[in-house]
C-alpha cells in the first residue's frame, strides 16, 4: 500500500469520526494502526504508542523514541507527522497536546486499560468509546487493490487445499494434517498461519475444534477449516473430505450444506441486508430438518485480520455495499457423529458475488 492509500484511508476516518460525534479517533497498536497508516511496532510493550487522527488536523503519531526511526519508515509516514517521547517523561501529558480536553474519542478495542486510564487522569473531561462500537464499518469496504490482496490470499489456501488432497488422511493424528495444511500454506506465500482445524470423525461436529492427537480412521468425515495472512490480508476457507467412500447420510448433509452454501451465495447483492443472506442459508438447512444443528452465524468479514465486520448473522441489518468481503460459510453439526462446513470468501460486487475461492465444492475422497 502506498502513502496515498494510507492518507486517504485516515482523511476516510476522520470525515467518519466528524459524522458520528466524535472529536477524533485515538488508535493504537493492532490492525487499524497498520490499515490506516501502515505502522506496526516492533513488539506490544507497556510504551504508548497512538495514532490520532481528527478532522481538519494532519494525523500525529507518538511513539517511543527508540522506536521513532521504525515509525518514519512506516508506508504512511510522509501523511502525518511523528513525534517520540523519552522514558522518563509523561506519555500521557505529551499526548494530551494533540486532543480536546473534553473531547470524545473513538480508541481501539484492544488499547490497554493502563493506557485509557493514563488518559482520563490526564484529561479528566474526556470520554471514549470503543470503534468496534462507533465504526464498525472503517474497514469493511474494501478498495480494488484491497480485493485484489485478498483474492491472491483465497488463491493460496486454495493451492494448499488442493495439494492436502494428496496427503495420507487414515491412521494418522489430526495433529499431523494440521501441520501439513500450515506447512503447504507457508509454501504458497503465506506469511502467517492463523488457524489450522482438522475435525475428524465426532470431531467435527465442534466447529472450533482445534486438532489433536485423535488418528484419523477410514470412513471418517473431516473439515479442513484453514486461513492466515499473505501480504498483509486474511484467506479462509473451509472444505469437508470424507477417508474412504462416504454413506448415504453423509452425502446427503453434504449435499444440504452445499446447497445452502450456494443459496447465500446468489443472494448477495448491493443492499441486501446482512441477516438476509444467514436467513436464506438458515432456510435450506432447517427444510431438510436439520436447522437446530446450524449452530453459528453464516459468516463474518475479512480484510487485515480474518475476523471483522461485517457480520453474516441475525439481527444485522447493515445493508451490503461494493467492497465488502466476508466468508459464507454454513454448517451442520450432529453431536458425536460428524460435521460439515462449506465456506468460501466473497465479495459483493456491482453485479452480485464474486467468489475469492475456488476449489470444488463437492466431497472429495481422500485415502
Amino acid at each position: 500500500m502506498t502513502q496515498d492509500d494510507h492518507e486517504r484511508r485516515m482523511v476516510r476516518a476522520a470525515d467518519a469520526a466528524a459524522h458520528f460525534g466524535l472529536t477524533g479517533l485515538i488508535v493504537t497498536p493492532g490492525p487499524d494502526m497498520v490499515w490506516l497508516c501502515g505502522y506496526q511496532p516492533p513488539a506490544a510493550t507497556e510504551r504508548l504508542t497512538a495514532l490520532v487522527v481528527a478532522p481538519g488536523r494532519r494525523p500525529r503519531l507518538l511513539v517511543p523514541v527508540l522506536e521513532q526511526p521504525d515509525a518514519e519508515r512506516a508506508a504512511g509516514a510522509g501523511a502525518m507527522d511523528v513525534a517520540g517521547w523519552t522514558d522518563g517523561a509523561d506519555p500521557y501529558e505529551e499526548l494530551s497536546k494533540w486532543l480536546e480536553p473534553e473531547g470524545r474519542y473513538g480508541t481501539s478495542d484492544a488499547t490497554w486499560a493502563m493506557h485509557l486510564l493514563g488518559l482520563q487522569r490526564t484529561l479528566p473531561g474526556s470520554a471514549y468509546r470503543a470503534l468496534s462500537e462507533v465504526l464498525p464499518m472503517l474497514r469493511a469496504v474494501k478498495d480494488a487493490h484491497e480485493v485484489a490482496r485478498l483474492a491472491a490470499a483465497g488463491a493460496a489456501a486454495d493451492a494448499a487445499y488442493e495439494d492436502i488432497l494428496g496427503v495420507r488422511f487414515a491412521g494418522r493424528r489430526e495433529s499431523e494434517v494440521a501441520a501439513d495444511l500450515s506447512r503447504l500454506m507457508i509454501e504458497h506465500g503465506h506469511s502467517q498461519v492463523d488457524f489450522t482445524v482438522v475435525g475428524s470423525g465426532p470431531n467435527g461436529a465442534d466447529p472450533h475444534h482445534e486438532a489433536g492427537h485423535r488418528v484419523i480412521e477410514d470412513g471418517d468425515m473431516v473439515v479442513l477449516d484453514f486461513g492466515g495472512l499473505k501480504d498483509g490480508y486474511g484467506s479462509d476457507t473451509t472444505r469437508t473430505v470424507h477417508v474412504g467412500e462416504p454413506g448415504a447420510e453423509e452425502r446427503k448433509v453434504h449435499d444440504i450444506v452445499r446447497e445452502a452454501q450456494q443459496a447465500a451465495f446468489e443472494a448477495v447483492r448491493i443492499g441486501v441486508a446482512c441477516q438476509d443472506i444467514d436467513r436464506v442459508a438458515r432456510r435450506v438447512i432447517k427444510a431438510a430438518g436439520y436447522g437446530e444443528y446450524f449452530i453459528h452465524r453464516t459468516g463474518h468479514g475479512i480484510g487485515v485480520t480474518t475476523h471483522e465486520p461485517p457480520y453474516l448473522v441475525e439481527g444485522e441489518h447493515l445493508p451490503l455495499v461494493a467492497g465488502m468481503c466476508f466468508s459464507i460459510e454454513p454448517g451442520i453439526y450432529l453431536p458425536g457423529r460428524f460435521g460439515v462446513r462449506i465456506e468460501d470468501i466473497v465479495t459483493c460486487t456491482e453485479s452480485g458475488g464474486r467468489r475469492l475461492n475456488q476449489t470444488e465444492r463437492g466431497m472429495a475422497v481422500v485415502r
